[in-house]
C-alpha cells in the first residue's frame, strides 16, 4: 500500500482502508477475479492497492502502473477533447452537426422502433453538437429494443464496437451510420454509447488531427497521462492483462482479448471514444482529480470551471430521462446492478438521487471491462477500481458495488 498522508480528517479511517483492502482481496481470493487496481483519494490522501496476478492461472503480478482497458470508462475522458473545443468557440453547443458530418443530415426517424427500416418520417430539425453531448442525437445502444431491425442494423454494419471485427476507419463508418434512420427524434430521448464515438469523429474533423492526437495535446499531456491512449506501444505490453469474459453459464474464464497480437497491441483504425482507451489508475486518477478541482491541474487550467460544471451535472430533460431510467431499472439483470444513478451530464453518469451509500452529484462511469471511475464533490472523493473480468457475469459488478460501499464507508471527518 502507497500512502501519501495528510490531516487525517480530510481522508480516510485506518479501519475502514483496512476493511477496503480486506474486501478486495477476498474478491481475489475467491477466484472469481485474477487480480486488480484501486486507487481512492480524499483532500490530499491518496491510497492505492494492486492485489493478484495479471492472468487467472497466475502469472505476473498487478502493479500500480498495470494499464487496463477501459471500456466504457474511456466516455468521461474522452468527452474533455469536445468540451476544449467548446471552449475555444471552435463549437457550440446549437451548432448544426452536419457541417462537419454531412453524413447526417436530413435525416429520417423510424415511425415505430421495432418498424421496418423503411418505414420513417422526417428528422424535425437537424442533429446539434448538444444533442452529442447530451447522448440525445437520436441512434444509440438500446438494451430495450433488442432484436428489433434497427438494432440489428447496428450490430450489421459493425458500429459497435462489442463484435469479433474492430470498426471501420471513420470515414466509412460514418457513412455506414448514414445509412441507418435514427431510432427517435433529435433531442427527444437519451441513447447509449454511439454518440460518443461520434463525437470523436466530430473533434477530428473541426479540428484536421486525428481524436487521439487533439486529446494527447489537450489532456493527456497536460495532465501527465503517459500511459493513456487507444493502443498499448509494443514496449508497454508487459503491463497489459489479458482480459476475460467468463462464460455466462459456467463462469468458466475465457479469453476476450490477449496482449501480445490482442486487440490494443497496434492502433486501430477507429479511435474509440466511446470504449476505447487504455490507462492506468494514477492516470484516471490525474483526469478525475482535474474535474474536482475545476478545470485546474495543479497551476495549469485544463477546462474552463463552467465546462466542467456542465460536463458533471444532470443535462436530461424528464423525457429524456425516462429511456436513461429504463435502462438503469429494467436491465438489473443484463447490468447487475450498476447504471442506476438517476442523471447524465456530458460523457457520463451523475448521482441525481441517493440510490446507495453514495452522494447526489456524484460522477462518473463503469465500463464492461470490469471498470469503475467516479468523483465525488461533496465528499472531495476520487475512487478507481480497474479488474480485468468483463461484465459478462456479475463477479466484477459485485466486486465494484462492495469497493464502493467500503470506501465511503472509510470516509473519516
Amino acid at each position: 500500500m502507497s500512502t501519501t498522508l495528510s490531516d487525517q480528517h480530510n481522508g480516510f479511517s485506518e479501519a475502514g482502508l483496512r476493511r477496503l483492502r480486506d474486501v478486495l482481496a477476498r474478491h481475489v481470493d475467491s477466484g472469481n477475479i485474477p487480480g486488480l487496481v484501486a486507487l481512492v483519494s480524499r483532500g490530499g490522501e491518496t491510497h492505492a492497492e494492486a492485489i493478484g496476478t495479471m492472468r487467472h492461472d497466475g502469472g505476473a503480478p498487478m502493479s500500480r502502473d498495470t494499464i487496463f482497458r477501459m471500456a466504457s470508462t474511456s466516455k468521461p475522458v474522452a468527452m474533455a477533447a469536445a468540451m476544449v473545443l467548446l471552449d475555444e468557440c471552435r463549437l457550440r453547443l446549437d451548432d448544426l452537426v452536419e457541417q462537419w458530418l454531412p453524413e447526417l443530415a436530413d435525416r429520417r426517424v423510424l415511425r415505430r422502433i421495432d418498424g421496418p427500416l423503411d418505414d420513417t418520417v422526417p428528422a424535425r430539425r437537424p442533429i446539434t453538437v448538444r444533442d452529442l453531448l447530451t447522448s440525445t442525437f437520436g441512434l444509440g445502444m438500446d438494451m430495450t429494443s433488442l432484436g428489433t431491425p434497427i438494432m440489428g442494423a447496428i450490430f450489421e454494419q459493425g458500429l459497435t464496437p462489442d463484435l469479433p471485427e474492430p470498426m471501420p476507419e471513420p470515414d466509412e463508418w460514418m457513412r455506414r451510420l448514414g445509412t441507418l434512420p435514427l431510432m427517435h427524434q433529435p433531442g427527444e430521448r437519451w441513447q447509449y454509447h454511439i454518440s460518443s464515438d461520434v463525437l470523436g469523429v466530430l473533434v477530428a474533423r473541426v479540428t484536421g488531427r486525428s481524436f487521439e492526437t487533439f486529446l494527447r495535446e489537450r489532456i493527456f499531456d497536460p495532465l501527465g497521462m503517459k500511459d493513456t491512449g487507444f493502443h498499448v506501444p509494443a514496449d508497454k505490453l508487459d503491463r497489459l492483462p489479458t482480459l476475460y469474459a467468463p462464460d455466462p453459464q459456467t463462469g468458466e474464464f475465457t479469453v476476450w482479448d490477449e496482449a501480445e497480437g490482442g486487440r490494443w497491441s497496434k492502433p486501430p483504425a477507429f479511435e474509440g471514444g466511446g470504449g476505447g482507451l487504455v490507462s492506468t489508475a494514477d492516470d484516471y486518477h490525474a483526469y478525475f482529480r482535474m474535474l474536482l478541482n475545476g478545470g485546474m491541474h495543479g497551476s495549469e487550467r485544463i477546462l474552463s470551471r463552467p465546462a466542467v460544471e456542465l460536463m458533471t451535472t444532470n443535462r436530461l430533460t424528464p423525457d429524456q430521462q425516462v429511456a436513461r431510467d429504463a435502462m438503469a431499472r429494467n436491465n438489473v439483470h443484463v447490468s447487475f446492478g450498476q447504471g442506476q444513478h438517476g442523471g447524465w451530464g456530458f460523457g457520463m453518469a451523475v448521482r441525481a438521487y441517493r440510490g446507495d451509500y453514495a452522494s447526489i452529484g456524484q460522477f462518473g462511469w463503469d465500463g464492461g471491462s470490469g471498470t469503475s471511475t467516479y468523483a465525488d464533490p461533496d465528499n472531495r472523493l476520487t475512487g478507481i477500481l480497474l479488474t480485468q473480468v468483463g461484465l459478462s457475469v456479475p463477479n466484477p459488478a459485485r466486486l465494484i458495488h462492495d469497493f464502493w460501499t467500503t470506501l465511503y464507508q472509510a470516509i473519516d471527518g
